[in-house]
């Protein structure tokens, strides 16, 4: 009997999930799901965000030291900075056409925009306050921050993932600048940890369908809380605004990402989808391009041919700056606020949308919920006010799911035209991705 493969089982898991958080709720175990079921799923979590680091720092170094032409590390780094920065500011155009068309803050009854104020208030200031610590700082702050004082301490945090890449490049192009008879060992010695690495996390991808059934029961307890019906409620309410964000992130994810895909590759667009779906469905249940990040190289190198010295260096990057989810979520939330509270916005305010929306989702944290901290600066930048965060966070984290799904299908879809324009292209033998050159 044929193996299922590995996004299969894992799209099981993530079914049975639902259908066992459900059943908690209505048969009265929910403390149980989450002392006893949940945990399971946080420990998945853990194990990627352990290998995440590593693998990036790994891979990218010997990914780098493999370039024997530096022209070709700067032509790599200005392809993938031009089509992230274009990608971005496409879906935070796509997700304003929507939302001014949608008007979804105008089917929010002024009751229950009053009873959101009130419930998420005390959440929305904690967001507040974290976003007021980060414009305190000057505007080089952000390429300060690049440059780490303490590389262990930048390793010690996914947050600081930049950081690391900084680190990685900097030694890739020291190591290509020194003797071969001297560089030798120590490119011998990322060659075997590369490998390593990611036997880690073929490892720790057998556990996926187990910990995505394990995250998804335990989401669905947690967003019901002790009252289902109330939750049900605010849902409702939201309705139409879930609806536009949730439309914005599927014209991406379903049109855009395969018109790319199409047109600019070699590589089918049922092949890429099916090469990254486990990447896809990772990130929908982690809400964390960083946690994802592991998988997604994997698959991308494996099942889309990529190669690793355009993967470890593209994938790392936009796990950190690539944020078209985030963007679109980021927009419509801005918009859907100010149509709530009765403001009228220019063109001017949408264009200050666009440029705050592109530059704070480059500083988005690849971690659950860290764009809402990025959405009270957007709200600042066109003169609404941030508590009006309060409207949105009950519904944040499915919403958070479904972007971070656009995140890590984003990065593949730029990792895939980056190899395309470097003469790579894909084959398939026996569902395998091969690689070669032009």
């Amino acid at each position: 009997m044929k193996k299922l493969p590995i996004h299969i089982k894992i799209l099981i898991g993530m079914i049975v999930g639902i259908i066992f958080g459900l059943l908690a709720i209505n048969f009265n175990v929910s403390s149980f799901t989450m002392d006893w079921i949940k945990p399971f799923g946080t420990i998945f979590i853990n194990m990627l965000k352990l290998i995440a680091v590593p693998l990036v720092l790994v891979s990218l170094i010997d990914g780098i030291s493999n370039l024997t032409d530096m022209s070709k590390l700067s032509r790599i780094g200005g392809k993938t900075i031009a089509f992230y920065l274009a990608s971005t500011v496409t879906a935070i155009t796509i997700g304003l056409i929507l939302v001014n068309s949608i008007k979804p803050g105008e089917f929010l009854p002024e009751a229950k925009r009053i009873e959101l104020g009130e419930k998420y208030a005390s959440e929305a200031n904690l967001k507040v306050e974290d976003a007021s610590d980060m414009q305190e700082a000057g505007p080089l702050q952000p390429l300060i921050d690049i440059v780490p004082d303490n590389f262990f301490n930048a390793a010690s945090n996914n947050r600081n993932m930049l950081q690391v890449i900084f680190f990685a490049v900097i030694f890739g192009i020291a190591m290509i600048m020194t003797p071969t008879d001297k560089s030798k060992p120590v490119k011998g010695f990322f060659d075997g940890a590369n490998a390593v690495i990611l036997r880690i996390v073929d490892i720790i991808m057998k556990f996926a369908p187990y910990a995505v059934f394990a995250l998804m029961a335990g989401l669905i307890v947690e967003i019901a809380g002790d009252d289902p019906a109330g939750a049900l409620d605010l849902f409702k309410a939201l309705g139409v605004y879930a609806v536009n964000v949730l439309v914005a992130l599927g014209l991406m994810v379903f049109l855009f990402y395969p018109l790319i895909i199409h047109f600019f590759t070699k590589i089918k667009v049922k092949d890429f989808f099916k090469g990254i779906f486990p990447a896809q469905m990772l990130a929908f249940s982690t809400s964390s391009s960083a946690a994802t990040l592991p998988v997604t190289m994997e698959r991308v190198e494996q099942n889309l041919g990529v190669s690793e010295e355009v993967s470890s260096f593209v994938l790392p990057l936009g796990a950190t700056i690539n944020m078209d989810g985030t963007s679109i979520h980021q927009a419509v939330s801005a918009v859907f606020i100010a149509q709530a509270f009765g403001h009228d916005l220019t063109i001017a305010d949408q264009l200050v949308i666009v440029l705050t929306a592109t530059l704070s989702s480059i500083g988005s944290a690849a971690v659950p919920s860290a764009g809402l901290i990025m959405l009270v600066i957007v709200l600042g930048a066109i003169g609404v006010e941030p508590a009006g965060l309060a409207l949105i966070i009950a519904l944040d984290r499915p919403l958070d799911m479904c972007r971070t799904i656009v995140n890590v299908t984003g990065d593949a879809t730029v990792a895939s035209l980056v190899a395309t324009t470097e003469g790579e292209q894909l084959e398939l033998v026996d569902d395998t991705a091969v690689l070669v050159k032009d």
